[in-house]
Formats: C-alpha cells, structure tokens, sequence
C-alpha cells in the first residue's frame, strides 16, 4: 500500500512537470509569433487569405482593362534596326484628332411655293447682305428673280465646316429658268457676287411621225412617239371639225410634221408648233391642215385651198375630247335642289383637274367665285357672243378680268366647285344676252386666204409637203418656214 502510495505521488509529479514543460514551449511560440506580427515578418491566417482576395481581385481588373486596349502592330513584329519606332527620330507619326479640313459640297434646292431667292439663300444660311447682293447680282444679269416658280431647280456649291456642317461660304450658284439659257452666279476676288449669261445654241429641225388608229387617236400617236404637248396640239388643231366619240375608227390613220429644237448633245429641249396635220377617216373622208402666219401676224391652220376649218366658237372646250355630256340644256329637275328649273348649259363629265380652253378669242369679263356656279369665268368675244365655265376646281394662271385670251388657251380646270355633284364642265354659250343651247349654236367659218395671202399660203404648202414626205431638194427650204412661221414654246 506504501508502495503503490508513493508511484502515485511519483507519477503525479512527473505529469506537472510535463505540463510545466508543454506550457513554456507554448508561451515561447506564442511570444516568437507576436515577434514575427509586430515587425511585419509574418502574417496571421486570416492576413494571408484577405491578401490573397485582393492580389486576385486586382488580377482581373487588369485582365479586363489589357483586353479593352488594342495592342499596335508594331509590338507583335520582330523589329529591325530600319523599322520606325518610336525611338527613330526620322518617323513621323499620324496625330489622331487632327483638325480636318472644310469640305466643298454640291446641293439641290428645289423651289417651294412661297419661296423668294434671298430667302432661299439665307434658309441655306448666307448673311442678309450677302444674299442680297448676289440678288441685285442676277437681277442686273436680266433674270427676273419674281419669276421663279415651285419645282425650279436651282445647284448650290458651297464651302461647309465638316465637324459641325456649319455653312462657310456659298461659292456657286445656277439657276437654268429654260433648256437655252443658265445664269451662273459665281465670288469673285473681292468676294462679291457676279453674274454671268449662257446661251445654248440650238439647233432647229423637223420631225414627221405617221400611224393607224388602233384604240384612240391619243394612244395610238403615243405609241408613235409623239411628245405629249404635240398630242394635245394636234387634237386641238382638230377639235373644231371633229367629233372625237364617233367619227373616229379603228384603222383610221394619223400623219403629223412638226418642228423642234435640240441641244448640242443632241437632246430636245423645246417641242414647237404643228406644221401639218392631217387625219384620215376612210370613205374618201381626208383632212389635212396647213399652218400660216398672215401678213398680219395672225396664225390659223388651213385646208390647202386656204379656207380656215374651224368654228367661231368651240362647243367643247376642253382637254377632255372624249367627255360625255351628262346633262343637256333644257329644263330638267335640279339634282341637289330638287326642283325643276332651267339647265343653261351643257354639263361635260370630266377627270378633275383636266384643263379648260378658251371657246374663242376674247376678253376674260369675270373670273371669281359665283355662289352655285362655284368658280366661275365668264369670256366675251364679241358683240353678240360671250360663253361661261363653271365648277371649277381653279383658274389658270393670269387669268382675271381684262385680260385677252386666244382660242384654245387654257383658262382653268375641271372641278366640282359650288353646287355640284362631281366633277364636270358646266359651259354655256351667251347670244345678244341670252342663254342658248352650246349644240345649236351656227358654226362659222374665220377668215379665208385670198389674193396675194392665198398665193404666199400656196408657196409655203409646198415645202410643208415636201417636209412631210421627207423630199430632200426641198428640206433645205425648213429653216426659212420655221423662222417665218413659228414661235417655239417650251
């Protein structure tokens, strides 16, 4: 019992020693580590993990930031001692934002209603001044600057600021009011504007075109050819002999010589007047009709006897040859008002817009609005003669009161003004201040050639003929006909 009392005791000194032991080389650890923190040679856990965090962190961000940078070519390719690099002083390197250059640009102004030249200069930013000058400039030049009208095309050179597209300066302008003549506005060295005046010379010729009538007289010169302005004329020529609806016929057949101008490139720039125009409706039924300015200036077109074909009045005087009546002259009940009253005219159901000749020669006594007639003009031609037009969709230009007209001239166009159910001609023809039927009306003949005209008429016939029929010997007589006989339109 000794024994095991004094092994305990043994052992129990031997196991505090051991922790005494343990408890010193943890103490001296633990001071060694405070050591190492304190002068930064050593780093605790959780130092080593935040640390490693960051140095990852900022790994990518300048992973992201080297693959948003282009890397130049240059540092890809293995260099030679004559490669340029930024340390050859001989390089000259591209500076990236170089100021750049003003830039000349052409533009296209198309004239609007409303629009005056110095307003266009200025809406294309030129000072006040400037573009009054370059105005006063064209103006003493002989161009009428009031002249101007919607769709004129006029081309711009300019000078503008590339960065800003800030106008710097207008430094051309054109202005070709016709297919002769180009007014070209230009800066000179004090930097005033002048004007200078090209002509184009033209070149005057003959054209024949012939065909048979297949579906109408219109189309069947169209698919000839034929511009549209002379179909209009050659109808015209034949409106006051024939009656388009019934006279005439599928094979029927056309011929036509007029004259026209051309452009040294050989385009056409002006389609003129009929020479000759002739129409055959069959049955021994030809009608040929020869131009002739008088001695007096006055122009008709005549049958080679020299008698004038056509009537004093047109009964139908419109573009619309083919329009069919829709009411006659006469009593009848009215379709808005609902009552029985008296039709004063001839209703012509028309396309709107169509155009709406002068009867006859006259003077334009009333052109304005007229309650139920809606727009309204009224011709006089004579003492004993005046012919109305009602419904129209407007007036053409020029026309008001006082102002003379010539047979076939466009007045106005069709329109359902006023009370209407549609659009359409309402014409009327007045004799000694009544109202009488447009279809009743006496036709009579204008003024024959006689005498010294009639033997002029008969000269000139033959060297239309011979242009007709493409007669060289006397083609070269053209020239003198055109001068003497025809006033080119554009």
């Amino acid at each position: 019992m000794a024994s095991l009392n004094m092994l305990s005791s043994a052992n129990l000194r031997t196991g505090i020693n051991g922790q005494s032991i343990m408890l010193f080389i943890y103490s001296a650890i633990v001071t060694f580590a405070l050591i190492l923190v304190i002068n930064k040679n050593f780093e605790t856990p959780e130092e080593i993990i935040n640390r490693e965090r960051l140095a990852e962190q900022t790994r990518r961000e300048n992973a992201d930031t080297m693959a948003s940078l282009s890397v130049p070519e240059v540092y890809e390719e293995t260099l030679s001692t004559d490669t340029e690099s930024f340390d050859n002083p001989s390089v000259e390197w591209e500076v990236s934002g170089e100021e750049e250059q003003p830039e000349v640009k052409e533009d296209l102004v198309i004239v609007e209603k409303g629009d005056n030249f110095i307003g266009i200069l200025q809406k294309l930013g030129m000072e006040y001044a400037e573009a009054s000058q370059a105005t006063t400039s064209l103006k003493e030049a002989g161009f009428d600057v009031r002249s101007l009208r919607p769709g004129q095309k006029i081309n711009i050179t300019k000078t503008v600021d590339v960065p800003f597209g800030e106008l710097l300066s207008i430094d051309k302008i054109v202005i070709e009011p016709t297919a002769s003549v180009k007014y070209i506005i230009t800066r000179n060295e004090d930097e005033k504007y002048v004007t200078e005046v090209e002509e184009l010379e033209l070149k005057a010729e003959t054209q024949t075109a012939s065909g048979v009538i297949r579906s109408s007289l219109a189309a069947s010169m169209k698919n000839a050819g034929l511009p549209q302005s002379i179909i209009g004329n050659f109808i015209n020529i034949f409106a006051y002999t024939v009656d388009f609806r019934s006279d005439i016929k599928n094979g029927n057949t056309f011929k036509v010589l007029y004259d026209r101008k051309l452009a040294p490139d050989g385009r056409v720039v002006k389609n003129g007047d009929i020479l000759y125009a002739e129409l055959d409706l069959g049955k021994n039924h030809k009608i040929a009709l020869y131009r002739y300015k008088d001695s007096q200036g006055g122009i008709d077109y005549y049958n080679e006897k020299g008698l004038v074909l056509k009537r004093t009045l047109d009964r139908k005087p419109m573009e619309f040859r083919s329009a069919r009546i829709s009411s006659h002259f006469g009593w009848r009940r009215h379709p808005i008002l609902k009552q029985r009253i008296l039709h004063s005219g001839v209703d012509y159901a028309a396309p709107m817009g169509s155009r709406i000749y002068a009867s006859g020669d006259g003077v334009v006594k009333r052109a304005q609005w007229a309650g139920g007639y809606g727009k309204y003009i009224v011709i006089r031609h004579n003492s004993e003669f005046s012919t109305g037009y009602a419904h129209m969709s407007n007036f053409a230009r020029g026309i008001k009161p006082g102002v003379r007209v010539k047979q076939g001239q466009v007045i106005g166009y069709v329109g359902s003004t006023g009370r209407s159910t549609g659009p359409h001609l309402h014409f009327e023809v007045v004799k000694n201040g009544k109202k009488v039927d447009p279809l009743k009306v006496k036709a009579a003949t204008g003024t024959n050639l006689a005498g010294k005209e009639l033997k002029r008429f008969k000269t000139e016939v033959e060297k239309i003929i011979a242009l007709a029929n493409g007669q060289t010997e006397l083609a070269a007589a053209a020239p003198e006909i055109t001068e003497k006989q025809n006033t080119l339109t554009d």
